[in-house]
């Protein structure tokens, strides 16, 4: 029998977690049933897999399995699901110190509908799940307060009183000198409505010191303007924005810095599953800048720090669900060196 993660479980500091700069990821973490057969309808999937999901979550286990230091705080259902996600986090060596479980609501669930060529459409369920519950009063500070980054997503602003307990963590994060990373990851689906969605989502864009986006947030932020065009982009870049990164799947990304901006190309591989891509890119971005922000200043050593989380999402389409499929360093690095084809 699987031991059951306890309220409060977090991993014992090992020489390595204690040396790497810990980067606390804060949000939803659920479970994603991946169709077995991809281009079906969600009626017409013959079966599906369970995997372990939630983009916070993902990325936590994604610095993780690079090497790096992290940990995951939310809220997930004193249920089956719930527990299964707490012992996910402990395999990886995710500190879950900050994993709350809620006795009254379920674990959230969603169902994706692989389309033929791997990109996803989501049916969730969530009414409420247990992510949407976290307080104020179970946020872990010191866990927050000792963080080099604090990652977030948008999905926790939807409803209270997860909504308060976001700001109040990333507030706290901001005050104790933690870089704020920011990626809005649009599930439109979940909001009220897409006035809604854009209003939350920019409702917490001026506090980020560093943002990911995809084409298709820059198109539904600037409400359908060009996301190819640098004068688009800019728009959405504040003053105290250290950097914007925009992801472009298998055409790799592009990077917007006060001084500088550019593309680096992707590595092209044969996508099977698109979930969790971005997240593992976030993940190889941050793992970088967490041991070295001067990365900010220096242009070379930015775009290799790119390359890496391009080969980070590249690796991460080749298999099925986003958790299990999230690389390794060493699977990373071999990558670069010898493009998977």
């Amino acid at each position: 029998m699987a031991v059951k993660a306890l309220p409060g479980d977090g991993l014992p500091e090992t020489k390595e977690t204690r040396e790497s700069p810990l980067v606390v990821c804060f949000g939803e973490m659920l479970i994603d049933f991946v169709p077995t057969v991809s281009g079906l309808s969600l009626a017409e999937s013959p079966a599906f897999k369970k995997a372990p999901g939630g983009a916070p979550a993902n990325v936590a286990v994604g610095i993780a399995r690079l090497g790096g230091s992290s940990a995951f705080i939310g809220k997930v259902g004193a249920d089956e699901f719930g527990y299964m996600l707490a012992d996910i986090l402990k395999e990886n060596n995710v500190n879950g110190a900050g994993m709350r479980f809620d006795p009254g609501a379920r674990t959230a669930l969603a169902f994706v509908t692989l389309r033929s060529d791997g990109e996803r459409e989501f049916m969730f369920y969530r009414n409420p799940s247990a992510d949407m519950l976290l307080q104020e009063a179970e946020l872990d500070l010191s866990l927050i307060t000792k963080a080099k980054i604090f990652h977030y997503g948008s999905i926790s602003l939807i409803t209270e009183p997860c909504k308060s307990a976001h700001i109040a963590a990333a507030k706290a994060a901001k005050d104790a000198g933690v870089v704020l990373s920011y990626d809005p990851n649009l599930r439109l689906p979940l909001w009220p409505s897409a006035d809604k969605a854009r209003e939350g989502i920019l409702s917490i864009w001026e506090t980020a010191d560093i943002i990911k986006i995809s084409e298709e947030e820059i198109s539904f932020l600037t409400q359908g303007e060009d996301p190819y065009d640098d004068a688009v982009v800019y728009k959405l870049f504040h003053a105290n924005l250290k950097l914007l990164l925009v992801t472009e799947g298998p055409d790799g990304c592009r990077y917007y810095t006060k001084d500088f901006s550019g593309r680096v190309q992707g590595l092209k591989v044969e996508a099977v599953d698109a979930t969790g891509a971005g997240d593992a890119f976030v993940a190889g971005i941050l793992s970088q800048l967490s041991t070295d922000f001067s990365l900010l200043q220096k242009e070379d050593q930015l775009r290799d720090a790119l390359r890496f989380a391009n080969a980070c999402g590249a690796l991460t389409v080749m298999e099925r669900g986003a958790i299990p499929a999230l690389p390794t360093r060493e699977a990373v690095l071999n990558a670069i060196h010898a493009p998977v084809s």
